[in-house]
Parts: C-alpha cells; structure tokens; sequence
C-alpha cells in the first residue's frame, strides 16, 4: 500500500462509520479533524462530482474552484519543501489548513512569508490559500458591528476571568456580590445581546471582563473587545489563526495588555486599548505545536502552556512518528522574552525502533499540556496536567501532574496517574503500523490543575482526568492523599476540560460519552459534588437522555464549569446551560440554546450547539456570558455567543 491507500482509507472508514461512537473511536481529540476531512475529501470530490458527503458536524465543504486544484502545483514548487514537516521551525501543512484562506493570503503577500512567496503573482498567490484552506477567497462573512462610540478602556476597572480559573488557584469561583447572579434571581435572566460569531461553528474562547469591556476570540482568529451594553465592536485584532484560549489580562502603571495563544502556537501580547500589536512570539517551533490552554499571568510573567497535534500524524505510516514533547514556557509579559522552559519529557529524543514497515520510530514524545497553570504561591511553583505518549517508550510523565518551579522551571514533583499510556490515532485503524506497543487508554489531563488549602490535609493539587478519576496529591510532596472514581471514564471523559471548586468542595463535570469501548462501570453523566477532605462524593445529579435521537447529541458535560456564587454553572453536550445548587444539585435553571434561533446583532443567525472546551460560562455584574457550539469531535456545532442579563431591580 502507498502512503495515499492509507490516506483515502482513513477517509473512507470516517465517513463510513455507522454513528459518532465508532468515529470517535478512530478519531480523539484532534484539533485538525475538521481540516483534514477536507483535505482528504478533494479526492473523493474529484472522483464523485456532485455526490453529497456526510458532512453534517463542519462547515459546508467549499468546493474548490480548478484555481484552487492548481494551487497544488504553485504550494509544491514554492512552499512544500519546509511546511512537510522536514522544517523544525516552519508548521506543518496540516497546522496551516486550520487558517483562513484570508489568513494564508495575508501571510504570503504581505506577512512573514512575503519575501519567499515574492515570485508568485496575486493569482498564484491566491490558488494556494485556497488549496491549502479548503475554502474559497471572498465569501461573504458577517461582521460583528463597529459601535457607534467606542467606550474606552477604564484601567482600574473590576477584572473577572483575566485568568483563566478566575485566579492563580484555578477554583473558577466567581462571589455572588461580583456576579450579581444567584440562586434567587438567575430564573429571572433575559437576553440582552446575541453575537453569530463570524465564520464559526465552534466557540471556544472564554470571554473575560476588564476596563469595563468583553474580550473574546474566535474560530476566525479574530479577538475582539467588546461593549457589554450592546456587544458592539470596540477594537478588532486579527491573529494567525484560530483563538482557542481564554484573553488572558495584566495592568501596570505603564501599559494595560491582554494575551492569548493560536493554534499554530503563536502567542501575542496585545495593548488592551487600543487592540495593538506589543508582542508575538512561536512558543515552540515543532510544525505540529498548538495552544489550547490558556496562558495564566503571575507577578511579572506569563506562563504558557503548550501542546501538539502530531498525535494525527501517525495515521500515515510512513511518518517518522513521534517528536514533540510538551512544555511550559515563561516569558515576560511585557516583552514576550523568554525566561525559562519546562519540559514534562528530559530525556532526549531518540530513535527508539522501526514501526510495521521499517519506518523509524522516534521518542520519548508526548505528554503533552493541555491545560492552563495553577499557581501555588505559598511554595512559589505552578501545576500542569499532561497527556499520553505518542510513541514508545512510555515515560514516567505522561498522564501526570507535574510542578513545575516558577523561578526556574525545574520540576520539583512528579505523580503519574496513568502508567504505559502510549497511544496516537493509527491505534483502533485495523492495520495499525504506528500503534505503540503499549496501545494505552488515551487517559489525559486534559482539564487543569486546581490549588486548595485544606483544613486537615493542608494545600493540595486537585486535577480530574479522562479515566474518570478525581485526584488528590499533597502540594509540598506530590504524593497521593486520595482518589475517587467519579465518572466510566472513555476517550473524551470522564473529567475532559475542567472542574471547579468553592471552599472545601469540588464540582465535577462527567461526559461519559459513548466512545465504542467497553468499560467495566456504568456511565455517569452529569454534575458530581466532592468532599476535598475525603473525596467522597456529596451528591450526584444525572443526566438523562434527551437527544430524542438528534445527531451529535449527548446527555454529558464536556465543558470546564464555573462556581458562580451559590450555583455550579456548566453546558452540556445536548445543548443546554444548567445552573445547579451547590448544596444539593437540583437543576435550578436552565437554557437549551438548540430550541430555535438567536437574534444577532450580526446579519447572519445565532444558533447554539454543543458546549465544549475551556469556555466555561462567566459572570459579572448581572451578565452572565455563555459559548455555545462545538462543530468537532463528533458534537453539535454552533455559533452563539450569548449574553444574559438580571434584570434592573432583580440584582
């Protein structure tokens, strides 16, 4: 078989699969499931003319134009020799598919890679963004509307959410008095403004209050700051790509800023009043890095966490699998200038073997950061969670939590909850010649670490992980206090993008979503309480079934949760916003975003979808701001954008 059979035999078995369970099975989490589906479709479109495509969970497939075919030949002679992977530096085509043809277009013609692109005319230029997005130049796209007067930004103004766990200890705890929102006046909530964010059918950016604005990426890659009356358009700034993080905010004397990461691993610093560019670096030049977690600023520096989407790569056996080792990386805020780096794998990589073809496998690699930092501040060091290996050997670090020392960047403690999890995605394709020899259960911590002192056991790390399992480790020693099994368990949770706490107890989110595999206890969908002195579990509210059979549905919660006085807060995978009591976990309020469509401020519809991701809902001042949509991994997409007002006289 070539290296294309391998290619269209992925493609084929995708689209051929009976429902979401057994893609998910084939496909985890992959930032670039989307991208690659269209990539890989060209042929099929080719061959099947007008033949539709199930492509029911994306964006409609733009077929491309015979200019856009024949961008293949100008990206060949001119930009494949350094974005196939060969160039550490350069990311790879895959990463690139995941920007605009905009994007792309600007980059070539005026951008870094103007210079290298300098003889192709504006023709060939165009061809290849258009060849190597997917999509065409020039479609019409909606804009969210420029606000007739600007409000400025008011330093010194109520910051929530300028971290992304709403403070260094990650509990996302937002006080009844600066939420204006609670269990007595959240049934009284209304709309007061609706945004389809543009060219999006996936919203994960949680938005953050600051200088009496919004500020929120997006799907596009635009981050915008927003007015809170109307949602109008104060500033816009347009990044590289997709902005999957939170828009992380620091005040000083000298300058207001706001950072946040893309996810070809661009990070910016940006001037919060104006939406002008102060800084950019690449924090890691893998052509697979990506950031996912949000970046959590502490005294004067911004500490990055970074991840990888190499773990697709596998699906080719002839990729010299894997390379990328996950890492923190410690900048000035100010600057952008490195400081330190942490890497969660030491060892150096290696040729390890050859897979089932006599290609070389390469490792240690992996253990990647998904999750944005906990600080303990009392013992001046931060907390990751980490992924599985991508490749053999397994190494000590990988399904872990690690603390990291904040000064310099040396791991002080290591505690591994999962042993020999080497897995990437040719694992479960039938013919798996990239498959690690552990084939582990792909159990990551995928949500972050959160720090919380304890009146018997002093402070502890708590971190949930895809297993199911709910951790307690000693935050001086890194070894164990207790665990609870919580949820089954599966390959999106379990426990997938965070928990939440208030005091001495623990909210946990449960997907459980059907996945293809068999696991030895029941699924447990819904909200989960527990005690962080004990790990029991207080109460247990769950979900039942009401897809009433809608494709991409399910009962589970995948999204991080946010504790929003005396409420946990957090969306589901059906499509519904739930508020719980935090004493007893009666469902108190609810929205299903997918019951009809949201008047926009924009000229296209809002709809809701799936919630998913790092945005959890955020509240402040009577408004509380909800993302709905998450067109990936099998689940509902969407595009809204919500804000939610008490209204005068109910505060």
């Amino acid at each position: 078989m070539t290296k294309f059979d391998y290619q269209i035999r992925f493609f084929m078995a995708s689209l051929s699969a009976s429902n979401v369970s057994q893609i998910i099975t084939v496909i985890r989490e992959l930032q670039m499931l989307i991208r690659l589906l269209l990539i890989f479709s060209l042929v099929v479109l080719v061959a099947c003319d007008d033949q539709d495509l199930n492509n029911s969970n994306s964006q409609p497939i733009q077929r491309l134009s015979q200019d856009g075919l024949l961008g293949k030949t100008e990206y060949e002679k001119v930009c494949a020799s350094c974005h196939n992977g060969s160039l550490k530096k350069a990311p790879h085509r895959d990463m690139i598919a995941l920007m605009t043809p905009e994007s792309i277009l600007s980059t070539i013609s005026t951008g870094v890679m103007a210079g290298y692109a300098s003889g192709l005319d504006e023709i060939e230029k165009k061809r290849i963004a258009e060849y190597l997005s997917g999509e065409k130049l020039g479609v019409a796209k909606s804009e969210i509307p420029n606000c007739a007067t600007s409000p400025l930004y008011a330093q010194g103004a109520q910051i929530v959410g300028g971290n992304w766990g709403m403070g260094f200890n990650n509990f996302r705890f937002i006080s009844e008095e600066l939420a204006g929102i609670d269990s007595k006046n959240v049934n009284s909530l209304k709309t007061r403004w609706a945004i389809a964010m543009p060219e999006a059918n996936r919203v994960r950016s949680q938005p953050s209050f600051a200088g009496g604005l919004i500020f929120v990426g997006s799907h596009s890659g635009s981050v915008y700051a927003l007015d809170p009356e109307s949602g109008c358009r104060v500033w816009e700034f347009v990044a590289s790509a997709e902005v999957r993080t939170n828009i992380s905010v620091h005040e000083s004397a000298n300058r207001s800023m706001v950072f946040f990461g893309d996810v070809l691993a661009n990070v910016y610093g940006v001037d919060a009043k104006s939406g002008t560019l102060v800084w950019k670096i690449r924090a890691d030049d893998h052509p697979n890095a990506t950031i996912t977690g949000s970046p959590t600023f502490h005294g004067k520096n911004l500490y990055i966490p970074i991840s990888s989407l190499e773990v697709s790569n596998a699906i080719d056996p002839y990729y010299k699998c894997c390379t990328f080792r996950g890492s923190v990386l410690a900048v000035d805020g100010m600057t952008g200038e490195e400081i330190w780096r942490g890497y969660t794998i030491t060892e150096e990589l290696r040729v390890t073997g050859k897979n089932k073809i006599g290609v070389d496998v390469i490792g240690p690699s992996g253990a990647v950061v998904w999750n944005s930092p906990s600080v303990d501040i009392e013992n001046n060091q931060l907390f990751i969670g980490t992924g599985e290996n991508m490749s053999s050997p397994a190494t000590a670090t990988s399904d872990a939590l690690i603390a990291f020392d904040l000064d310099t960047g040396a791991i002080n403690w290591v505690f591994q909850a999962t042993e020999n999890d080497a897995w990437n995605v040719s694992c479960g394709l039938g013919e798996e010649e990239n498959c690690p020899k552990e084939n582990g259960p792909d159990f990551d911590f995928g949500g972050a670490t959160i720090v919380l002192d304890n009146s018997v056991h002093g402070k502890l790390v708590i971190a949930g992980q895809k297993s199911g399992f709910l951790h307690a480790i000693n935050a001086k020693t890194g070894k164990l206090v207790w665990q609870t099994r919580v949820g089954r368990g599966g390959i999106q949770g379990g426990i997938h993008f965070g928990i939440g706490a208030r005091g001495e107890t623990v909210f946990v989110p449960i997907s459980d979503m059907e996945d293809g595999k068999t696991y030895p206890d029941p699924a447990r969908p819904g909200m989960h309480a527990i005690d962080a002195t004990t790990g029991e579990i207080l109460w247990s509210t769950l979900h039942e079934d009401k897809c009433d059979g809608r494709e991409f549905c399910h009962a589970g919660i995948s999204q991080v949760v946010t504790v929003i006085g005396d409420l946990v807060v957090g969306g589901s995978m059906d499509g519904t916003l739930r508020a719980y009591s935090i004493v007893d976990g009666r469902v108190v309020w609810e929205l299903d975003t997918t019951k009809g469509k949201f008047p926009s401020i924009t000229e296209t519809e809002a709809f809701g979808g799936s919630f998913g991701g790092g945005a959890g809902p955020i509240a402040f001042d009577g408004l509380l701001l909800l993302s709905a949509g998450y067109g990936l991994y099998g689940h509902m997409p969407g595009n809204l954008l919500l804000a939610l007002e008490v209204p005068q006289g109910d505060e």
